[in-house]
């Protein structure tokens, strides 16, 4: 078995600073540095064993090591959320398969991890989180949903490999993250600008929905566009950091559902985050630049990442 950070690595080390929930942080330990650009938007940033990381944008992913090298790793049509696995395939959300897809580690599409609910075809599915205790995984479809058209959905897949329903209803539902004691699953309601909660009563299993946290709205006077929570994550201390597509910012809300911190995004359209590096002390960043292109950036935020990569088997 390989060192987790042998491949891809690069340690970078910054200072702590922790700030007030009504600052952006932006002093020189808390800076939001570029690593590269991409011809596209991109989102769904991930890493694997080997401490190299992937974007999604257009078609296709990249993949990266941390000192911003990168190059091509998959084309598969319309790439979104990204996960990996113990045995080190791939889970990514394609909204052009209609599907989640199973990829090998090189980046062949090896099927279907789940296209249909109880016979009915998937949308656009969006982001996934790992169900590792279970052998599972959630996933949100938000496909042709709005306040105008509540059909968004949040699904299970079990360890055979069944899809199952767990809530419809939502207005664009996106990122998801299950908390690592298996009991709560968030999901950002990005139309609706809010987090949302589930109580997980057993895999695949959950309660009713319940409000988690209203969001910040956008302040146009700050050149702010839009209000929409994209993809989260968590740290080890249990804060959920969403990435504010719309307000050039990482949002940090503690376990009680309060906004304790704001990180500067480094593009406008902030689309999603993820920890990495070897001390899991790095926040990787994702969204578009002014001009068009997408970027990957990192910063170092207060609190280290919470692991959430399984085990290589």
């Amino acid at each position: 078995m390989q060192p987790y950070w042998s491949v891809c690595s690069l340690v970078v080390i910054f200072a702590f600073n922790n700030l007030p929930a009504d600052d952006l942080a932006d002093s020189a330990d808390t800076r939001t540095v570029k690593l590269f650009t991409v011809p596209e938007y991109c989102e769904g940033v991930v890493f694997d064993h080997d401490g190299c990381g992937y974007i999604s944008h257009g078609t296709t992913i990249t993949r990266f090591a941390l000192d911003g090298k990168h190059t091509q790793w998959a084309v598969t049509g319309a790439p979104n959320g990204h996960k990996v696995l113990s045995d080190s395939t791939h889970l990514v959300c394609d909204a052009s398969h209609h599907a989640v897809l199973h990829l090998s580690g090189d980046g062949r599409i090896l099927g279907s991890a789940s296209k249909e609910c109880d016979g009915k075809p998937l949308r656009e599915p969006n982001d996934l989180s790992l169900d590792t205790r279970n052998d599972g995984f959630y996933f949100t479809d938000p496909g042709g949903s709005g306040l105008d058209n509540l059909i968004g959905t949040v699904h299970y897949v079990d360890k055979n490999g069944k899809t199952h329903l767990l809530d419809n209803g939502l207005a664009y539902p996106n990122g998801i993250v299950i908390r690592p004691d298996g009991k709560t699953l968030l999901v950002a309601e990005s139309q609706k600008n809010r987090i949302l909660a589930y109580q997980v009563t057993g895999p695949g299993k959950v309660g009713t929905r319940n409000l988690f946290a209203e969001l910040p709205s956008k302040d146009s006077d700050k050149g702010q566009i839009d209000n929409q929570p994209d993809g989260i994550c968590l740290d080890a201390a249990g804060n959920l950091y969403v990435a504010h597509y719309g307000m050039r910012q990482v949002q940090v809300i503690d376990t009680a559902g309060k906004l304790i911190r704001r990180y500067d995004g480094g593009n406008l359209t902030t689309s999603n985050v993820a920890f990495g590096g070897p001390n899991m002390d790095q926040l990787f960043i994702t969204g578009a630049l002014k001009s068009g292109p997408g970027g990957l950036f990192r910063m170092t935020p207060v609190n280290k990442g919470l692991v959430i990569l399984p085990d290589r088997r």
